[in-house]
C-alpha cells in the first residue's frame, strides 16, 4: 500500500518516443486518481541519452528511473537505485520472473539483486509493409535481392549496428564475450562483418544516421522501402491511427538453417534509493508492472509490456494486427549483452569501430583488434573500481 501521506510529488525520468512516454503519463493521471494524495511527473530524453547518460546521476535528481539493462552493474556498483526483493513480495516477483518476455525480467538482476521490473520488451524483428509486399523474405537470399532493389530500409547508428554484429557472431556459430579475452574469436567475427558488408553496402546512406524510430517513420510515411530485416520493434506503428501506413512485424529471417538471434533491449523501471517517497513509488512500480495492468491499461495506451501475459493476450494482439503473437519467438530466443560496470565504455566506442569498418573506411582486421582493445580496456575500468 502506498504511504498515507499528504501531497506526494515523485518525478521520473523516461525517454521521448510514444512507446516509453504515453502509458506512463496515462499511468501517472490514472495513479493520481486511485490515489489523490500522491503526483506523478515524468519527464522525457532522447533515445541516446537514453542509453548514455549515467544512472547515477539521475537517481539524485528522479524518483523513478526507466533504465536499460546494460546499466544495472553500475547499479550494483553505486547502489544508486533499490534492489527491489528486499522491498517487494517475493510472490510478485515470482509472477514477473515467470512471466518475463524472453531474459527481459532476468535482464535486471545482476549480483543476486533485481535493480529493476522489467516494464517494458523488446529486441531486433523484421518489419515490412503489407500493402506493398505480399510476404516477408524468409532466408538471406531474398533479403540481399530486395536491399538490392533499393527496398530495405536499416538502422545504421553505431549502437544498432553493434547490436547487429552481436546477432551475426551468433549466426556465424559463436555467442560474443564468452571470455574474458576476446569480444569473439577472429574467424566468427571476420564472417559476421562479412555478412554485414553484403548487406549494408545495399542500403542508402542516409540509414547510417537513422535509429530504429527512423527507419519506422522512414517505411511509414512513404512508399519507397518495404522491409527492415532487423530493427527494434516498436508495436505502435503496427497499430491502427498511429501511422497512415503500418507497418507487419514478423520474425527474423534465416541465415543458413537458423533464424537470427537478435540482441534485446526493452527497458526496466528501477527506484531510486535516495527517493524521498520510497512506498509510493514501489507501489506505482507493483501496480503499473502487474499482469492485469501491462495487459490492459499499459498496452492500450502505446506501452510495450514487459509481462508475458499481455504478449499472449487476445485483445493486446487484436490492436496491434498481432504484433506480439507474430515477435514473440524472436524474443524468447534473444541474446542478451554483458551488463558489468565498465562494459557500457566497450558499447560507447564500439559500434563507431563497427560503422567505419561497414562504411569502408576500416578493414575487418584492423576492426577486430581495435574491439579487443576496447574490451581490454572496458575490463580494466571494471577491476580499476572493484
Amino acid at each position: 500500500m502506498p504511504t498515507t501521506e499528504n501531497n506526494i510529488e515523485i518525478k521520473g525520468i523516461t525517454w521521448g518516443h510514444s512507446r516509453g512516454y504515453t502509458p506512463l503519463m496515462a499511468a501517472a493521471q490514472r495513479y493520481t486518481e486511485l490515489n489523490p494524495n500522491s503526483s506523478i511527473t515524468w519527464e522525457k530524453r532522447t533515445l541516446q541519452q537514453f542509453a548514455d547518460y549515467p544512472i547515477e546521476h539521475l537517481a539524485k535528481t528522479y524518483d523513478l528511473l526507466i533504465i536499460d539493462h546494460p546499466w544495472v552493474g553500475t547499479a550494483a556498483r553505486t547502489q544508486s537505485v533499490l534492489p527491489l526483493e528486499q522491498h517487494l513480495p517475493a510472490e510478485y516477483l515470482r509472477d514477473q520472473a515467470e512471466n518475463s518476455v524472453g531474459y527481459s525480467y532476468h535482464s535486471y538482476n545482476y549480483q543476486g539483486h533485481q535493480w529493476a521490473l522489467a516494464i517494458d520488451a523488446a529486441t531486433p524483428i523484421a518489419s515490412y509493409r503489407a500493402d506493398l509486399l505480399k510476404k516477408a523474405p524468409e532466408n538471406w537470399e531474398e533479403v540481399l535481392t530486395l536491399a538490392k532493389k533499393g527496398r530495405v530500409a536499416l538502422p545504421g547508428i553505431p549502437i544498432d549496428l553493434l547490436m547487429n554484429f552481436f546477432m551475426f557472431c551468433i549466426a556465424s556459430g559463436s555467442r560474443p564475450f564468452q571470455s574474458e579475452h576476446r569480444v569473439i574469436d577472429p574467424a566468427t567475427g571476420e564472417v559476421a562483418l562479412d555478412t554485414m558488408l553484403e548487406l549494408y553496402t545495399n542500403i542508402d546512406k542516409k540509414f547510417f544516421n537513422a535509429n530504429p524510430i527512423a527507419v519506422a517513420e522512414h517505411m511509414t510515411k512513404t512508399d519507397e522501402y518495404w522491409y527492415c530485416p532487423f530493427a527494434y520493434g516498436y508495436s505502435n506503428y503496427s497499430r491502427e491511427g498511429y501511422t497512415s501506413n503500418p507497418l507487419t512485424y514478423t520474425d527474423l529471417p534465416y541465415v543458413g538453417k537458423t533464424r537470427l538471434r537478435s540482441t534485446i533491449g526493452g527497458t526496466g523501471l528501477a527506484v531510486s534509493a535516495t527517493s524521498k517517497h520510497i512506498d509510493t513509488c514501489l507501489d506505482f512500480a507493483q501496480w503499473i508492472c502487474k499482469g492485469t495492468t501491462q495487459r490492459t491499461f499499459y498496452t492500450e495506451h502505446g506501452g510495450q509490456p514487459g509481462h508475458r501475459s499481455a504478449w499472449l493476450n487476445e485483445k493486446a494482439n487484436r490492436l496491434t494486427n498481432n504484433y506480439f503473437y507474430s515477435t514473440l519467438p524472436a524474443m524468447e530466443r534473444g541474446y542478451m549483452r554483458p551488463r558489468y560496470h565498465g562494459y557500457l565504455y566497450f558499447q560507447d566506442h564500439a559500434g563507431d569501430v563497427i560503422q567505419e569498418c561497414i562504411l569502408g573506411n576500416s578493414n575487418i582486421k584492423s576492426t577486430l583488434q581495435t574491439l579487443e582493445n576496447l574490451y581490454a580496456q572496458s575490463l580494466q575500468k571494471h577491476a580499476v573500481h572493484s
